[in-house]
Parts: C-alpha cells; sequence; structure tokens
C-alpha cells in the first residue's frame, strides 16, 4: 500500500512554486540534506539555527540564528518565506505558533506540541487506538516504582521532552535486578522529569515506514527500512526491510493512518516494534526526515527529503518505489577520534557514497555523517556499506 489519494472534503490550498522561499527550523544535517533537495528544484531556502556555521548555513541563502524558543528569531525566519517546515522537533510552541502566524507551517502547531513531548505522543497514540506496547507515564520515583511492578519488572525508561540518540533513556531490570535502589537511580539519571515507563517487549526486529502527506491530503508511505541500534543510536538501516509482505502492508498501513488522524502536513517516520509473535507496537514518532531514511536518496524513486519539499509546497508526492536496495551506516564522531578516516578506502568499496555533515568538532556519539551503498539485494547492499566503514 504506497499511495492514497486525496479525501473529497480536502480543502484547495494553493501551490509553493519553484522560485519561492521555503523556511527550515533547525540547520542540522536533516535541514541540510532538505535543503539541497528544495535547491535542485530551484527553490530559494532560509533556515534558523542556535549556530550561524550550522551544517545547513553552507548550502543555503540565509542563516537566521536563534535558540528554539526564541519567538523573534522564529518571526525573521518566516517572514516573506513562502512555506515553513522543520527538521527538528524541539521547537517552542509560542515560537510555533508565531511562525503559523505569519507564514503556512508544515506539519502544523498541534502535531509537534503532541510529538515533541513523549509523555502526550504516547497518550495520544494509545487514545486513538494505535498499537503500542505497555507503559506507564511517570512522576515522580514512587509513581516509577510502581510501573516498574506492573510492567512485569524490566522496563525501558524514556524523558518525556528532549532525549534522543539514547540520550534521556535508562534500562530498568535488564542488567541487574529492579530493586528499589536501581529504580531511584534511574529515576535520577534522567532528571527525575516526567517519564514514559514502557514494557521490554520480545522483539524481532525495528522498522521504521516513512510516510508523506500534502496539504491538499495525498498520502504516500515508503517501503519499511529495517534498523539496527547500538547504545541506543542507529548504527544501520537497509530497505527493503526483508520483512513478510502482509506485515509490511500492516506497517504501511499504519503510518497512513497516522499522518492522517494528526493532520500532519510534511513528513512522518512512525518507528514500529515488531515482536516474534508477528505483532506491530508504535515505539515513537518524528514529524520530518529520519536518519533511517537517508538511503532513499539511492534506492527509491523519490528521496524522503524531496519528498519532503513536494508536500510543503503542495506539488504531487513521488513514487516512493525502491529501484534498487540500499543501505545506511552512521558515521559518529568516534571515527575522527584517532586521525582522520581513510575515506578513499571505503570509497573503493564498489556502490558507496560518503555523506558528511560538515559539522565542526567531532565527538563520541555525534552523527557527522553517514556512508551509503547500493547493491543486488539489501543484503548485498548492507555487506558493502559496513565494509567501507571498516575500511575507515
Amino acid at each position: 500500500m504506497n499511495a492514497f489519494s486525496p479525501s473529497s472534503s480536502s480543502k484547495a490550498v494553493s501551490i509553493v512554486r519553484p522560485g519561492g522561499l521555503l523556511a527550515i527550523l533547525g540547520g542540522g544535517q536533516l535541514g541540510r540534506m532538505t535543503a539541497m533537495a528544495a535547491r535542485t528544484m530551484g527553490y530559494r531556502v532560509r533556515v534558523m539555527d542556535p549556530e550561524p556555521a550550522c551544517p545547513a548555513s553552507f548550502v543555503v541563502d540565509e542563516t537566521v540564528v536563534g535558540r528554539w524558543n526564541d519567538v523573534e528569531a522564529a518571526q525573521r525566519l518566516a517572514r516573506g518565506a513562502d512555506a515553513v517546515t522543520l527538521e527538528i522537533e524541539q521547537i517552542g510552541v509560542e515560537a510555533l505558533e508565531a511562525v503559523a502566524r505569519l507564514a503556512p507551517l508544515r506539519p502544523g502547531v498541534e502535531p509537534i506540541r503532541i510529538i515533541q513531548d513523549k509523555t502526550l505522543q504516547k497518550t495520544w497514540l494509545a487514545e486513538n487506538g494505535f498499537p503500542v506496547g505497555p507503559f506507564c507515564v511517570v512522576h515522580s520515583p514512587s509513581e516509577l516504582q510502581d510501573a516498574v511492578t506492573a510492567l512485569g519488572g524490566q522496563v525501558f525508561l524514556k524523558i518525556g521532552r528532549g532525549g534522543y540518540d539514547g540520550r534521556g533513556q535508562a534500562r530498568i531490570g535488564l542488567d541487574v535486578p529492579a530493586t528499589e535502589e536501581a529504580v531511584n537511580a534511574a529515576w535520577q539519571s534522567i532528571g527525575g522529569r516526567p517519564s514514559v515507563a514502557e514494557q521490554a517487549l520480545d522483539l524481532d526486529c525495528e522498522i521504521s515506514v516513512m510516510a508523506a502527506r500534502s496539504p491538499s491530503g495525498e498520502v504516500r508511505t515508503y517501503p519499511a527500512a529495517r534498523n539496527h541500534h547500538e547504545n541506543q543510536i542507529l548504527a544501520w538501516s537497509v530497505a527493503p526491510a526483508g520483512v513478510p509482505a502482509e506485515l509490511e502492508s500492516r506497517a504501511e498501513a499504519l503510518a497512513a493512518a497516522i499522518v492522517a488522524r494528526l493532520g500532519i502536513e510534511g513528513l512522518l517516520c512512525v518507528e514500529i516494534f515488531v515482536t516474534r509473535a508477528g505483532q506491530l507496537f508504535v515505539n515513537e514518532l518524528a514529524p520530518r526526515p529520519h536518519n533511517s531514511y537517508h538511503q532513499s536518496e539511492r534506492g527509491c524513486v523519490t528521496s524522503q527529503f524531496e519528498q519532503l519539499v513536494r508536500a510543503v509546497c503542495n506539488l504531487p508526492l513521488g513514487d516512493t518505489a525502491i529501484v534498487s536496495p540500499a543501505a545506511i551506516v552512521n558515521l559518529l564522531g568516534d571515527v575522527w577520534l584517532h586521525g582522520e578516516p581513510n575515506f578513499p578506502a571505503a570509497l573503493a568499496v564498489p556502490g558507496v557514497r560518503v555523506h558528511i555533515y560538515q559539522k565542526h568538532t567531532p565527538r563520541g556519539g555525534r552523527k557527522m555523517g553517514h556512508l551509503s551503498a547500493t547493491g543486488a539485494t539489501a543484503e548485498e547492499a548492507l555487506e558493502r556499506v559496513l565494509e567501507a566503514k571498516r575500511c575507515l
């Protein structure tokens, strides 16, 4: 299930044509790659970021410097823009509302308000009938203790706001017994802030499905990607995911239903747990381009970045079919800690490309770039990209 037609009740929305000005809240690597796609299509691009020399700054027309809750900077970003989107969901709601008063904000204020807080996001999913694993929202050590007991003693604790790439997470009862001391230590490790306690599931794999929705109501989903994490950070991703066709169909339908229910205009990546029993449970939502779909730039008719530009501009959404199996592996700052990586050796591997984000300082765990590869099969693409990383 790939394409869904606009409903008859869809409202007429104007098209932003090439030559228009797109504005992006956030100038990291996702903003950079979106801007590059937009420039290819003939658009001018402005971004807002706390760092004047952010990764996107090297490829856009203008960079507005401002923190995520800076209303005045957000207004400067939006003035004169034909449409505004984002590459990071942690934008202050007041700043989002200020943008929406000046220009079309896609995906919209309310979807971001829900998604940027995992306690709201998980509750919204459950209340709207979407499949999620057993969970409890907790606000104190005593509530966490009760939740650990109710959830069977093995729990992943995730901070409501601000956590990403493994930050703001704790494991309870998986490595050592879930004693009162261990539970309290986990609570302190995430800063003692409102969080979601999730029951550990018997997983077969983790996949993600990217969905796109235009203001006119058209929806398209990408084939699922299979993801592998190390230390709660995505290590590699490959598409196609290699899951049974029936499961693939269910996963795409799930993503399409969520993006429509949220009313998002833009992209929504739905991260999904697949259990050994074949159940699908929504893990998290991301209303923007996603690390697990960087390979769409190599393997799909339309990359996720071009698709975002199409959706934001209310153009017809692009074909999401896979034209070649493709894989990516992340390059974290750790790769640079013992000297310059051997990129010529990596590029000697057939089908491999290097993507560097132009971040200034490599740090352990910081995403500095990625390698991508294509192959005759998903397994070949993945082996090529992993071999290239070993060559570094």
